[in-house]
């Protein structure tokens, strides 16, 4: 196993990716549009590729499990696949809520996707091109900000990860 780390954000179009050998070096990323029947299986297999061609050591995910979470029935059905998956090869599951992510990034909130994608650009200056612009009111999110949430949670993890200094009494 590498040292990397995988952070997957899955949504209604597909998902975003970011692969991590450290916490400002992002070493491939992507968006995946999946179309059709099954879309749940599609992407199970999409990941599972990547799981199986990177050999992350974590893969990290926003929590999803909590009462407060809006995420939809077939997405958690979904996550929790995916846990099973990455579990199956022996590579350990983290999951940030979004308190945690929105921490990390310094921003009050990561309920706001656009502001979650901002915070994540400025910090990773390969992703500043791929900004998305604000969503106009009448149309849905852009696919590619699944990304962004994807980098959010590795950076929620090593933010995590950081050793605590230590107090002198």
């Amino acid at each position: 196993m590498t040292n990397f780390v995988l952070g997957v954000h899955p949504s209604s179009r597909g998902f975003g990716w970011a692969l991590f050998e450290g916490p400002q070096a992002l070493f491939d990323s992507g968006s995946v549009e999946i179309h059709g029947d099954d879309k749940n299986g599609k992407t199970r297999s999409r990941i599972e590729r990547l799981l199986d061609k990177y050999r992350p050591r974590s893969l990290v995910l926003e929590r999803f499990d909590e009462a407060a979470s809006r995420r939809k029935p077939r997405i958690r059905v979904l996550y929790r696949i995916l846990i099973a998956c990455a579990e199956h090869r022996g590579i350990a599951v983290h999951r940030y809520a979004r308190a945690e992510i929105a921490a990390a990034l310094g921003i009050e909130s990561a309920s706001q996707r656009q502001g979650v994608a901002e915070a994540v650009a400025s910090r990773i200056e390969a992703l500043r091109p791929r900004l998305p612009r604000p969503k106009k009111i009448w149309l849905g999110e852009r696919h590619h900000m699944g990304l962004f949430c994807a980098v959010a949670c590795v950076v929620a993890h090593y933010d995590r990860a950081k050793p605590m200094p230590i107090n002198p009494s």
